[in-house]
């Protein structure tokens, strides 16, 4: 028995090679897939040369910029902000929004991106016209008869992604990051930006998001919502939203102190005591390694893009570069 099963091994390897080699080209690929799909999710990936990025075209690039004419395809009754969903002449489909959140969105995810977390490629378009607008509800203040429109955020739907919001998104204390420098660092950007707003699963309208990559089985834990930024943290009567003034007055409050190995924060808003508690002189280091990279000409280009007058393109850079001065400052001694 023993020599008989010596001698048909060969045979059986053979046959188990010719069999792997005879699976048509879509099976090897679904087995590739079913790899793929057990990578570790992802929250944080290597930015590149910060110095280099487009702040004027972010992330999505020129090449993805919203290409008219713009056809109507429905209106979303989601969120606070009138929404309606388009097509652009090359077929892509955008979220298109109006209102307080505009500016600030477009701006705030670039900061983001730049430090080398995942946001979707959004611009800010001065004016256009949408083929088809009818039947508006929350959008018809924005949408004229004609479907002229002015000041608005397009945000692009990405092809193959799956994305779970709501009660099926993350939670700040309760998600595969807890404790890592990573997640830490996007509190610091949560910060940096005033988003008074960083709603998550447990709010049940949610602001985070897990994006699921049909494609490459990719799973990313992403703040999808930066609309409420560039203002006035702090509660319901006090906050604000692209209001220069505000903001500036509140950075010489953005840390207020750091000792012990510890950076505290004045950041107020929900989730505050998740945002500012027990960040580390470490964390903020890590987190300056691609955000303290950022040029003044890149803030102003982003700024502009994001549709801020000349004024407002001087009063944020001014205190943005402050806030991220006030961050090299808590490491100086550690």
């Amino acid at each position: 028995m023993y020599k008989l099963a010596v001698r048909i091994a060969p045979s059986l390897v053979l046959a188990c090679a010719m069999s792997l080699a005879a699976l048509p080209p879509s099976a090897h690929s679904a087995q590739k897939t079913r790899a793929r799909r057990v990578s570790a999710p992802t929250i944080w990936h290597d930015p590149g040369d910060v110095e280099s990025m487009d702040f004027a075209a972010g992330p999505g690039g020129v090449k993805k910029t919203p290409k008219p004419p713009f056809t109507f395809v429905e209106e979303d009754t989601g969120g606070t902000n009138p929404k309606i969903k388009v097509k652009d002449a090359a077929g892509r489909t955008w979220s298109v929004k109006w209102g307080s959140e505009v500016h600030g969105e477009v701006f705030a995810s670039r900061m983001a991106w730049a430090a080398g977390y995942y946001v979707e490629p959004t611009y800010f378009l001065e004016s256009g016209k949408i083929t088809g607008a009818s039947g508006l509800h929350r959008a018809k203040k924005y949408v004229s008869s004609n479907g002229s429109f002015t000041e608005a955020r397009f945000e692009l739907r990405q092809k193959g992604i799956d994305k779970l919001q709501d009660d099926k998104s993350w939670s700040w204390n309760k998600n595969p990051f807890v404790g890592t420098k990573e997640l830490d660092g996007l509190k610091i950007v949560i910060m940096l930006v005033s988003n008074w707003d960083p709603k998550d699963q447990g709010d049940g309208s949610s602001n985070t998001a897990i994006f699921k990559d049909r494609n490459t089985g990719e799973t990313r834990y992403v703040v999808t919502d930066w609309g409420a930024s560039m203002g006035k943290w702090g509660g319901v009567l006090s906050r604000e939203k692209w209001d220069c003034d505000g903001y500036a007055s509140q950075t010489k409050k953005f840390i207020t102190e750091s000792k012990r190995g510890i950076v505290e924060f004045g950041y107020d808003g929900k989730h505050k005591s998740e945002m500012r508690e027990g960040i580390s002189v470490s964390d903020v280091a890590w987190l300056l390694n691609t955000l303290g990279r950022v040029r003044d000409d890149q803030l102003r280009d982003g700024l502009k893009a994001s549709g801020a007058t000349e004024a407002e393109v001087s009063c944020f850079t001014s205190a943005i570069r402050d806030r991220i001065n006030q961050l090299k400052n808590a490491t100086a001694n550690r």
